[in-house]
């Protein structure tokens, strides 16, 4: 389809002006101050801002996690990321455990192909543009020696967890490794830093002493755990010499790691 928008006022990183814009089988092809073209469709964008879709680069959609789901699919978050502007969504991909052997596609799981050709298919009613990372939560040779086949899927992202004890959290020899996989590889490392054993230990406590309402959750994850662990992962990255992006921060002091 053909679309002619007209008298918008266009937002680019280091402008801001009146113009028109064709878009051609679902491509720009054409801005200029004024254009006049065989159009299916003519949007007059007077008094409008035109901005370049957003990119969310962290969304968990469909994701299980501990029993529940996350409650958004890859048709009603896509939707709800579009209503926001936001035209491009980056996902993660959790590694599966291995499955018994006549379990679907169970020869294959626990390896990376497996994992993203089920996030592939969960990702078919896709509204906008996506792409996925993927979650590093295991880790032996076999999973290392994978790791570079992940950019022959359109992968260039690893996500590690310093939480998560038992579960999600790879310790720190693992991540290390990883690290210097990523830099050989040209892949980028993102982690999710708290202290796993400090929360385990608060969070036995807590329970032990009925503390179940909401604000134990904050109680049991002091904001220390995450500098300490943002600066673990720093010196770890430094180390191996491989840049590590440290996901969703929320602690002042996490800053000046």
């Amino acid at each position: 389809m053909n679309l002619l928008i007209k008298n918008g006022t266009l937002i680019t990183a280091s402008e801001t002006y009146q113009a028109d814009i064709l878009i051609q089988d679902e491509k720009i092809t054409r801005i200029a101050p004024t254009i006049e073209a065989d159009s299916e469709q003519i949007t007059d964008a007077s008094g409008k801002l035109i901005l370049p879709g957003g990119v969310d680069p962290h969304v968990h959609l469909d994701l299980p996690m501990f029993d529940t789901v996350s409650s958004d699919d890859h048709y009603t978050g896509h939707k709800a990321a579009a209503f926001g502007g936001t035209t491009t969504v980056m996902d993660f991909v959790p590694l599966d455990s291995p499955l018994p052997m006549g379990e679907g596609l169970g020869v294959r799981a626990g390896d990376f192909k497996y994992s993203v050709d089920l996030w592939l298919k969960k990702a078919e009613k896709a509204a906008i543009d996506y792409s996925f990372h993927m979650n590093l939560t295991q880790f032996n040779e076999k999973i290392a020696k994978q790791i570079p086949s992940l950019r022959e899927m359109g992968i260039q992202t690893l996500k590690v967890f310093t939480a998560y004890n038992g579960r999600l959290r790879l310790d720190d020899a693992s991540i290390f490794k990883a690290l210097r996989i990523a830099k050989d590889n040209g892949m980028l490392m993102m982690a999710h830093c708290e202290n796993g054993d400090v929360i385990e230990t608060l969070v036995a406590e807590a329970l032990a002493n009925g503390h179940t309402t909401p604000e134990y959750h904050a109680l049991t994850r002091p904001a220390w755990g995450a500098v300490e662990s943002a600066l673990r992962m720093a010196a770890m990255a430094e180390q191996a010499d491989s840049p590590v992006y440290i996901v969703h921060m929320n602690v002042g002091n996490e800053v000046i790691c």
